[in-house]
């Protein structure tokens, strides 16, 4: 495995960044995935990455971000040392309706992630449940998306798949050559963890992570990110995501 790394939306609510950084070294990580939010001052950041001995190979960055000043966010991401970028969401009263919208999402993206891509860093959009509901007309959003150009990569958040009510290996299979990244999110049983909205540390929810993994591995992927949307302990999810992570 080439990267496992922490999603630090999970610990947006520590108190430091630098507090963070510290416990998931304690614990072992040696990479994070970087988001929007906390991206103001990438030097900062870097500093703070260098003295705790961690890298950050990936981050999330806005769709109105990466539109509204996107010079600003292709110096970030080489001042963080990224290898690939992604566009993480998209609220419901910006969401299209219908086949046509969300394939011109699709061709939005990537015009957006061109200059990206030109400068050597891999560019794509992170999913969530709702581009894995049919429309009426019967497509799936995630694939209009994914239809309009090749070079558009994914980073397949595998919990919100399942979420969708639908197998992760069956679209780990599809979208094989596609898959920049995956996050490693796990869903607790029905009426547990209803405090952290449903979600589980990885390896103690429902996910069938033997068989995700060897797919995710004939999809040559090789980066994994553990995330946990609403975790009540950072500190145990990270420890816990990244011991399960290492028996697979």
């Amino acid at each position: 495995m080439k990267h496992t790394a922490y999603q630090l939306y999970c610990s947006r609510n520590a108190p430091t960044l630098a507090s963070t950084f510290k416990m998931l070294n304690a614990a072992g990580y040696k990479a994070v995935e970087g988001y929007g939010a906390i991206l103001q001052d990438p030097h900062e950041i870097k500093t703070l990455l260098d003295q705790h001995e961690l890298i950050m190979p990936s981050s999330h960055i806005g769709l109105a971000e990466m539109e509204s000043d996107p010079d600003t966010m292709l110096a970030t991401a080489r001042t963080l040392g990224l290898d690939k970028v992604f566009c993480p969401y998209l609220t419901p009263d910006n969401r299209p309706d219908d086949a046509a919208g969300w394939a011109a999402l699709g061709k939005r993206l990537a015009e957006l992630g061109k200059p990206f891509q030109d400068a050597g860093f891999a560019f794509g959009w992170h999913n969530h449940d709702f581009e894995f509901v049919r429309l009426a007309s019967g497509e799936m959003p995630m694939d209009l998306i994914l239809d309009g150009d090749e070079s558009l990569m994914v980073e397949l958040d595998l919990g919100w798949v399942k979420r969708a009510g639908l197998n992760p290996v069956d679209w780990i299979e599809k979208y094989s050559g596609r898959i920049a990244a995956a996050h490693i999110k796990d869903i607790a049983p029905e009426g547990e963890c209803v405090d952290e909205d449903g979600w589980a540390d990885v390896g103690q929810g429902i996910m069938d992570w033997p068989a995700i993994h060897v797919a995710l591995q004939g999809a040559g992927v090789d980066h994994y990110v553990v995330e946990h949307d609403n975790p009540s302990d950072d500190a145990r999810f990270a420890q816990r995501s990244l011991a399960a992570i290492a028996r697979f």
